[in-house]
């Protein structure tokens, strides 16, 4: 729904607005290069244990999702009306997947996604922050983390294909994951069902953010920070990180650089008062999110990018400058339609 400011809107935090503008460009970046073929590697997941600086992108995104629930949910609103928007934000997930399928030749409509896991998390973690105190919220968090990784565990660890997480998406979803192997029968999903259980914990650990946020201030915040980066850490040396499964040690260590993140903006722009640059970004997070998604399946249906990719070769050389400068272009573009949405005073919400 398209929506003109016409009335005074709540206080927001300008560094809020920032960190999720600029987790939304950066998906747009990793998300659409000129050529997958020609990747820089910290623009890269890991491939399966590990970290590099795009593993963080979609953890903040959520984690930014419950900091916004901890600062702009209001006590008493109706679980209806937080579910109406948690599905209807799976439904949008859905429908750009479906645009996916004629743009990209897909041969199968995918259940899980990036937009269907907010929505789940989303919907989740506003119910618990409405229902339940913080101590409580912090033994759901514990509950989640530890119970994941006891789960996996004792479902026979981490390997590819064979872990408890990826053997419940194929047998909930089988074809319809984000990964199926014709040959094995197996399947995988990033946002896979039983791994969007830690993934709320991350979401609940952004409601607690958004509260120290208000309440607690900067230097509790960068020591929150720090604390989650050092159990992150040290859990890792017992459970891998890892994004394809989002196990608890990727999850807090995540949450840990997302919380020194938004310590650093909350200096920097709410206290500092800097120009809060990507924050059009993050008012419009999913306009950029989901009208990039359409734009993308379009260039791709018709060999816009592929002619891109080409035309920046030719000034750049071959390979990886001339793929950045691609999705550069790209993000830049949506950088700058968000911006003047912002001008205009119109945003979009689901």
């Amino acid at each position: 729904m398209l929506q003109a400011t016409t009335t005074a809107a709540p206080r927001r935090f300008p560094s809020v607005d920032v960190l999720r503008g600029w987790a939304v460009a950066l998906m747009l970046l990793v998300n659409y290069p000129g050529s997958w073929a020609h990747v820089y590697a910290p623009l890269e997941h890991s491939e399966w244990n590990g970290f590099t600086p795009t593993d963080l992108v979609f953890p903040t995104f959520l984690y930014v999702v419950g900091v916004s629930i901890a600062l702009g949910l209001k006590p008493g609103t109706p679980l209806s009306k937080v579910w109406a928007r948690a599905l209807r934000l799976i439904a949008v997930g859905w429908l750009l997947y479906a645009v996916a399928m004629w743009g990209y030749g897909k041969e199968h409509f995918r259940i899980w996604g990036v937009l269907q896991r907010i929505g789940l998390c989303y919907g989740a973690a506003a119910t618990l922050a409405l229902w339940l105190t913080p101590r409580r919220q912090w033994g759901v968090i514990a509950g989640l983390l530890l119970g994941y990784w006891a789960l996996l565990v004792a479902g026979g660890g981490y390997l590819p294909w064979d872990n408890l997480a990826s053997r419940v998406d194929t047998w909930v979803a089988g074809v319809h994951n984000y990964q199926f192997d014709v040959a094995t029968g197996k399947a995988h999903d990033p946002e896979g069902l039983l791994s969007t259980l830690p993934a709320l914990a991350t979401t609940l650990l952004g409601v607690r953010a958004g509260h120290w946020l208000r309440e607690r201030g900067l230097a509790f915040l960068l020591r929150a920070g720090v604390a989650l980066l050092a159990v992150g850490w040290a859990w890792a040396w017992l459970m891998p990180w890892n994004k394809n499964l989002w196990t608890s040690s990727y999850a807090v260590y995540a949450a840990g650089w997302s919380t020194v993140l938004l310590a650093s903006y909350h200096a920097l722009f709410d206290r500092c008062g800097a120009p809060p640059w990507g924050r059009s970004m993050g008012i419009n997070a999913i306009a950029a999110y989901a009208g990039s998604w359409l734009l993308a399946c379009l260039f791709e249906k018709f060999g816009v990018f592929g002619t891109a990719y080409a035309q920046a070769a030719a000034w750049l050389g071959d390979g990886k400058p001339a793929s950045l400068a691609v999705a550069t272009a790209f993000v830049a573009l949506w950088w700058g339609l968000m911006w003047g949405m912002e001008k205009k005073g119109w945003r979009v919400t689901i």
